[in-house]
């Protein structure tokens, strides 16, 4: 699994499976946003079951689903920021490709 961190404590990726997991944990990542609507594509693992997984790693799962081909809404942003302010870092988001990941933390950090 390949991700790119974009701040010291943030990084993106793309969809990632339950084997991801243990190495997202290994890496020190605290908690994992999903930034992926369930049902984008055929075999997407679900928001639900990759949270399971993650919190059954001991890390803190939140879904935080943006709709493709169209900026994050502000309610995404707030939630985000939200997420930033409460939840134990360094965080791991995902989405399809990583770009949705990353536009998001980007208008929740500079909002």
């Amino acid at each position: 699994m390949k991700y790119q961190s974009i701040a010291p404590d943030f990084a993106v990726t793309g969809q990632i499976a339950l084997s991801d997991i243990p190495a997202i944990k290994e890496a020190g990542f605290k908690t994992v946003i999903c930034n992926r609507p369930d049902g984008e594509e055929a075999g997407q693992p679900t928001a639900e079951t990759i949270g399971e997984a993650v919190r059954a790693a001991g890390l803190t799962f939140i879904a935080i689903p943006v709709a493709s081909g169209v900026p994050p809404t502000s309610d995404v942003v707030l939630e985000t920021q939200e997420v930033l302010n409460t939840l134990p870092g360094p965080y791991f988001a995902y989405c399809r490709s990583g770009n949705r990941s990353a536009q998001t933390w980007m208008l929740a950090t500079q909002s």
